[in-house]
């Protein structure tokens, strides 16, 4: 596996950490629980498409790309994350934004990642009502754009296509490594998947490296079959940029949706308890959307005996804690009543 070949930029703060949750794993008396901190890459508060647009914006670059356009649901921590590192790089940030959850009023449209969007300096082109096809209408602003004399460079929601999942290839490695350091044996990863390029890239780097670590994906979307599909496809398409022989064995490819409750972005009683859990014996914030529900997904799964007690189990805490101020008042309603 050749990832030096691969254009990359820096932009965030790598290895993550990777720490025992010892309350939790005794709370719950079950397997040993670590935890990976990619919500502390650093960038606009950290997440984990950090890792991906250290190759999509570096292969925006080779591109001489001079506006970079992606899209999102209303409290994307892409969109934030992205916007980002455009600032950085001098590059303009023109943003679609995709009306998925309209439940939760002004707090949701307009705090939390919102807020952080405009402070960034990314430009919200369009609020474009859920179920629109967000990438023809990409397509279609980047097409106006050429129009004007620009060198447009889409990134697909989440950063999610194999130049984007190489950033998991790589967060993969970086686990191996430290696993390594610790003589820690991974037995299970866990995390929640949505856009599918975090754990399209997981096992894409699992498997060229031949160490036979199972992925479990939490999904806060798409029903089983088709999340595991979506998944197979863009990790098979990723392992044939990396240039691995072979075809990805579709029972590489696990994920769970359980969890997912009412909706994309809509809350559960499950993501709640699990937000209230690693806060208060761990002093963890994770986001609503994907870690809470990830997290959610992972603790009954071991209150049902899914992992054996002397197994060791990394939870990716994916980030986006600040989407938690667009959820104010679900979250007041459960500090009252829970």
């Amino acid at each position: 596996m050749h990832l030096a070949r691969f254009p990359r930029l820096s932009l965030g703060h790598f290895p993550t950490p990777l720490e025992p949750l010892n309350n939790l794993s005794a709370l719950l008396g079950g397997p040993k629980i670590w935890i990976k901190r990619d919500d502390a890459t650093g960038l606009a508060s950290g997440g984990n498409k950090t890792r991906k647009l250290e190759f999509l914006l570096a292969d925006a670059l080779e591109k001489k790309a001079d506006v970079i356009i992606t899209q999102g649901a209303t409290q994307s921590n892409h969109v934030r994350q992205t916007i980002a590192g455009a600032g950085k790089l001098g590059l303009a940030a023109k943003v679609l934004l995709e009306k998925r959850v309209t439940d939760f009023g002004e707090d949701y449209q307009r705090s939390g990642n919102v807020l952080l969007d405009d402070l960034l300096g990314g430009e919200i082109v369009a609020h474009l009502p859920g179920g629109t096809d967000m990438q023809q209408a990409m397509e279609e602003y980047a097409a106006t754009l050429r129009e004007q004399g620009h060198n447009p460079y889409i990134i697909p929601g989440g950063g999610s296509n194999p130049i984007g999942a190489l950033g998991y290839v790589a967060c993969a490695e970086e686990l191996l490594y430290q696993s390594s350091q610790l003589r820690l044996r991974i037995d299970h990863v866990v995390h929640a998947t949505g856009s599918t390029g975090t754990q399209a890239g997981l096992v894409a780097g699992f498997t060229a490296t031949n160490s036979q670590v199972p992925v479990l994906g939490i999904s806060v979307r798409a029903p089983r079959a088709k999340q595991e599909e979506n998944v197979w496809n863009l990790a098979s398409r990723t392992l044939a940029l990396l240039g691995v022989p072979g075809e990805l064995p579709r029972e590489a490819v696990v994920a769970n949706s359980d969890y997912v409750g009412d909706g994309y972005g809509l809350p559960t009683e499950s993501m709640l308890e699990a937000l209230t859990l690693f806060a208060r014996h761990e002093g963890i914030l994770l986001d609503p959307v994907y870690s809470g529900k990830g997290a959610a997904g992972l603790i009954d799964l071991i209150r049902k005996g899914h992992f054996r007690k002397d197994e060791n189990v990394v939870f990716i805490h994916t980030g986006g804690s600040v989407g938690l101020f667009g959820y104010r008042q679900v979250l007041e309603a459960h500090a009252r009543h829970g």
